[in-house]
C-alpha cells in the first residue's frame, strides 16, 4: 500500500507543478486583480459548480465572505448551491439551466460569474457562462483537461492539463483559490496584511 500512495504523492506533487508555471501564475495574478476591481466597483462574485467542484465553489465564497487569513470585513461572493433552489429549478427547467438561472436572478452588470469544472463540458455551465455574458457580467474559468467546451469562452482562464482523475484538478483548482484569496486580502487590506517574513498565526 505504501508503494500505491506514494505513487499518489508523486502524481499530486506533479499536478500540482504545474501551479509554477508562468502562464499560472499569471492567470491568478489576473483573477485576483479582477476580483478586486470587482469589489472596488461594488460588485459581488457568483460562484459554481458540479459535485467536488461545488464544495469548491462553496469554499471560495465562504473565504471571502467570512475570513480567510487576516481579520477585515466581509466580501460579497454567492455559491450557487442553495439545495432548495437547484432542486426547484432542476425540476422546472432541467438540470441543465441551474447555474444559468441563478446567474439570471442574482446577477447584474459587473459582477464577476466564476465557473470550475475539470471537464470543461458540464452543459449547466456552460448555460450559465452563457446568461453571464448576456447580463454583462465578467467572467473566470476554471477547467481541467483540454479546456472541453468552456474553451475560450470565460474572459479569464485557467486549463489544469491532467487528464487523469478528476480529484487531482480539484486540487490544483482549490490552490490556486486560496493563492487567489491571499492576494486578495493583500490588496484590499494592506493593512491588515502581515509582512511576507511574519510566522502564520494558525
Amino acid at each position: 500500500m505504501q508503494e500505491e500512495i506514494l505513487h499518489s504523492v508523486q502524481e499530486a506533487m506533479e499536478t500540482l507543478a504545474f501551479l509554477r508555471m508562468q502562464k499560472s501564475v499569471e492567470f491568478m495574478e489576473r483573477a485576483a486583480t479582477a476580483i478586486v476591481s470587482c469589489y472596488a466597483e461594488g460588485n459581488k462574485l457568483l460562484i459554481a459548480g458540479n459535485g467536488g467542484s461545488l464544495c469548491d465553489a462553496m469554499h471560495f465564497a465562504e473565504e471571502f465572505t467570512g475570513q480567510f487569513r487576516e481579520k477585515r470585513p466581509g466580501l460579497p461572493a454567492i455559491a450557487l448551491s442553495d439545495p432548495g433552489f437547484l432542486t426547484c429549478t432542476g425540476n422546472d427547467y432541467g438540470f441543465d439551466q441551474v447555474f444559468a438561472r441563478g446567474v439570471d436572478s442574482l446577477g447584474c452588470p459587473g459582477d464577476l460569474f466564476i465557473g470550475l469544472t475539470t471537464s470543461g463540458n458540464s452543459a449547466n455551465l456552460i448555460a450559465a457562462f452563457s446568461q453571464a455574458k448576456k447580463r454583462s457580467m465578467k467572467t473566470i474559468a476554471f477547467l481541467g483537461k483540454n479546456g472541453g467546451k468552456l474553451q475560450g469562452v470565460a474572459d479569464l482562464e485557467w486549463i489544469v492539463p491532467h487528464f487523469g482523475y478528476s480529484d487531482r484538478i480539484q486540487e490544483a483548482h482549490m490552490t490556486a483559490i486560496h493563492i487567489i484569496i491571499e492576494m486578495v486580502e493583500k490588496k484590499l487590506f494592506p493593512t491588515m496584511s502581515p509582512s511576507l517574513s511574519s510566522t502564520p498565526s494558525h
